[in-house]
Parts: structure tokens; sequence; C-alpha cells
């Protein structure tokens, strides 16, 4: 994907971003830190039944939220569970699914069922977020020209939350991600950084593995619950018209509207916004942002210069002065 170009979604796509009233606000929201732009990552203490038993093997999925908008949080997620309850446990008992398959009320306590003590879920399952928030983000790919673009930092976002779990001891064999570009050369890469690890990654991964679905729901979730946070800044606390947003898609015209009413003259937004998205970038030139600079053209003349020149031309002026101070060289010819 180019990251200065958003994701362009169906209506379908937005509706099922737009975040929703009254979410359940997990640990994986930290509210300073999503208010001051950082990014974090949560990971959940590892489940009683696999603390008792390290060896357990265990089936761990990936998946992600909020990739495409220009508003809040990319939120990267990991489940994990022994492996003979995979299906059991999420599919059979708690129902999980994709997560744009079920509705905001049934997310929101699904993810509350998995952050209570007394839950089966709680007490059989590990997860963990990356959260990336929208300045870092726009920053890595600006700061990069665009090297260090989504899909690169989504790849360390994955790596990294698998490694953490891994440094806690969990004995994790089959590990499932959703992708959205090609998942072979994804996949690839995987298996060589994790050689001892049984690496599929598929598109639609949170509609075929049970792990991946409750992935997709914590990281859906969270990046509800963030993006609340976030709009306490502009409507205060009491209000929660987040909505007035929408799904943060730059397509969403509730977005763009929201984007067009709420920019700085001299900032652009705050915190919640992708500055690198095409969108942001559009408005702030059409609005002749002041933080844009145009430089100058250097003279023709100018062009190769060295620092060295300025040295030696300071030594021909102090020469001539000398010269002109004590008078003239006198040469051979006087003699």
């Amino acid at each position: 994907m180019d990251d200065t170009m958003e994701d362009r979604p169906e209506s379908q796509t937005m509706a099922e971003e737009a975040p929703v009233e009254g979410v359940f606000i997990p640990p994986s929201v930290n509210n300073e830190r999503v208010l001051s732009g950082e990014s974090y990552t949560h990971l959940s203490a590892v489940p009683a039944t696999l603390t008792a038993d390290m060896g357990t093997e265990c089936v761990l999925g990936v998946d992600e939220a909020g990739r495409g908008p220009v508003l809040g949080p990319m939120v990267y997620a990991l489940y994990y569970l022994p492996l003979p309850m995979h299906r059991s446990l999420l599919a059979d008992t708690h129902h999980f699914d994709d997560s744009k398959a079920l509705t905001p009320a049934v997310r929101s306590d699904l993810m509350e069922k998995v952050c209570s003590p007394e839950t089966d879920l709680y007490q059989h399952c590990g997860w963990a977020t990356r959260s990336m928030s929208a300045r870092d983000i726009a920053a890595a790919q600006l700061r990069a020209n665009g090297t260090y673009n989504l899909n690169a930092q989504a790849m360390d976002a994955t790596i990294d939350l698998i490694q953490q779990v891994l440094d806690q001891g969990v004995n994790v064999r089959e590990v499932y991600i959703d992708t959205i570009g090609p998942p072979a050369t994804y996949q690839r890469k995987l298996e060589r950084i994790f050689p001892s690890l049984s690496v599929t990654v598929a598109k639609k991964a949170d509609s075929l593995y049970p792990c991946v679905s409750a992935a997709s729901v914590c990281a859906k979730v969270t990046r509800d619950a963030a993006l609340d946070v976030l709009y306490t800044t502009y409507a205060g606390p009491e209000d929660h018209g987040v909505v007035a947003w929408g799904s943060g898609y730059p397509s969403d015209a509730r977005c763009t509207t929201w984007l067009k009413g709420n920019m700085h003259p001299l900032f652009g937004w705050g915190n919640e916004c992708r500055f690198s998205w095409g969108t942001a970038k559009e408005l702030l030139e059409a609005k002749g942002a002041p933080g844009r600079m145009d430089w100058p053209e250097p003279e023709e003349e100018t062009d190769n210069m060295k620092l060295t020149g300025f040295f030696a031309e300071a030594e021909e002026e102090r020469e001539d002065e000398m010269v002109s101070w004590f008078g003239r060289r006198v040469t051979g010819e006087v003699f």
C-alpha cells in the first residue's frame, strides 16, 4: 500500500470501523499514553493453566484493526491458548468470529470476559496488543521518506509481539496470522525468524482460525476504546460524540467533514491524525498551512562552492591587507 494514500474501503467496512459508545475499556488502553501519542505494548499475564505446566503446547493468532483510517492508532493483537482447547473453547463455547462479523455489543462482552479473572477465557488464555499511534505511524513514514512503510511497521509489530510471548516462556507451537498483502512472502520471512514454529499466514484468517478471531476482537475493542479516549480532547469526557468523525477513513464524508472543521490553523490536528496520509496533506496544503517551507533555489555560481573555498578566500584577503599595510613587495630587480 502507498502509505501517502489511504485504503479505499467499501461502505460496509466503514460502518464496521465506526467507533461505538459504551465500549468496554480493556487494560490495553492506557489513557495517558494514548493522549500523548505514544506507541506501546500491553501484555497480559501468562494464564494460570500454563504457569502450572509451561510445557503445554499452545496455538497463537495475530490480527490487526485500524490499518486504513487517517484517524487513530493501528492496533496489532495476538491471542494464545493450549492447542487442545483451540476450537472447543473459542469457537464452540464462546463463538468467537472475525470481529467485523460480530456486533459491537458482542465484541465488547467477549473482551470483558477475556479480562475477567473468574472466566475460563482468563484462566486458560493470554493476549497482547501493540498500539501504534497515528503520530508515530506518520512520523516513521515521513522521516524515512516512505521506506519504512505501513507493511514494514506491521511486520515489526507482529515479530515483536510473538517474541515477547516466547520470552515469557510460553510454549508456542502453531501460529496463524491474518494478512492483507501476499501471504507467501510474509510467511517465509516469519519462518526464517521463528524456525521452530509452524507458521500459517492466510487471507481471511480471522474467519478461519478461532485464535485469530479472538485476536481481531482484542485489536478492534482496543482501537475503539482508544478512539473514545482521543475524542475527549475535543468533546470533553462527558460527551461520547466520537461518532462525529465516523470510521476515520478519508472516503467517509463524516471523517472529511470533521477534519475540515477541526483543523488548527498552525498545528493541523492532534495525536489522533496520521499526517502522512494523502488526505491530511492535501487539506493542509489547501489551507496554506504555515508549516510548509519552500526553499529558494541556490544561485548557479554557488552550486559547487566548498567550505574550503571560504578559508582560501580569507587567506587571500589577509595577504592583500598585509601588503597594503607594510608596503609593496621588493623584487629582485630593485637590487
